[in-house]
């Protein structure tokens, strides 16, 4: 059975979060086409990974025969987390907007499973291929055409960091304006906001489905 790697970013809980939200549209439907299946789950932001230290770094760039005992500790997390997307057939990510970019926590995650040589580096990864769906939700409207476009280092970073560095086949869903019943200010938005949350849960469900029949044939 497939498994499925599942990482939640938000700061918020459940409802209130709308990548988590979405997130949980997409796990439903996948776990509904894979009752069986794994799922590997971890919420960043209750238990966020730590910020990688000059021991983990250099421990990533000595060969493992090579550790010293010290080496090898500092590296033992970088272990888990990359074994983890290794193991991965499909990734799901929920990646909120914050202050232009994504949660910290989820740059240390990343930090730490980036490793060149080999999930990382060359034109073959060991993760090279791995469907990812990626839920970056924003409170605003950051698409082509509008004026803080230039602000959005979310979907235009991951792309790099998930689809070049590491070599993962990533899509985006991507609702919008999620403040708009928030912020008065957004108030002649709330339409708008509505239909990209109900898109954003339709295309979450059809992403599952979809990625589950590819795994089920």
């Amino acid at each position: 059975m497939p498994t499925l790697l599942h990482l939640d970013t938000s700061v918020f809980p459940g409802e209130s979060s709308a990548s988590r939200s979405v997130t949980a549209t997409f796990r439903k439907e996948w776990e509904a086409q894979h009752p069986h299946g794994t799922v590997i789950y971890r919420d960043l932001a209750a238990e966020p990974v730590p910020h990688l230290d000059g021991l983990a770094v250099a421990a990533g760039f000595t060969a493992p025969d090579e550790r010293t005992p010290e080496l090898q500790a500092a590296f033992a997390l970088r272990e888990t987390l990359a074994s983890e997307l290794e193991q991965a057939d499909v990734v799901l990510i929920s990646a909120p907007m914050y202050n232009f970019t994504i949660p910290s926590t989820l740059k240390a995650w990343l930090d730490h499973v980036i490793i060149m040589g080999r999930t990382a580096g060359g034109e073959q990864t060991t993760v090279s291929g791995t469907p990812t769906v990626v839920v970056a939700s924003r409170g605003g409207g950051y698409g082509p055409g509008t004026p803080r476009e230039s602000f959005e280092f979310v979907t235009n970073f991951l792309q790099k960091a998930l689809g070049e560095a590491l070599g993962l086949d990533v899509e985006f869903v991507v609702p919008e304006l999620t403040l708009a019943r928030s912020n008065p200010a957004m108030a002649d938005l709330v339409e708008a906001a509505d239909a990209s949350k109900a898109k954003a849960h339709e295309e979450a469900a059809a992403k599952a489905k979809a990625l589950a029949a590819r795994f089920a044939a």
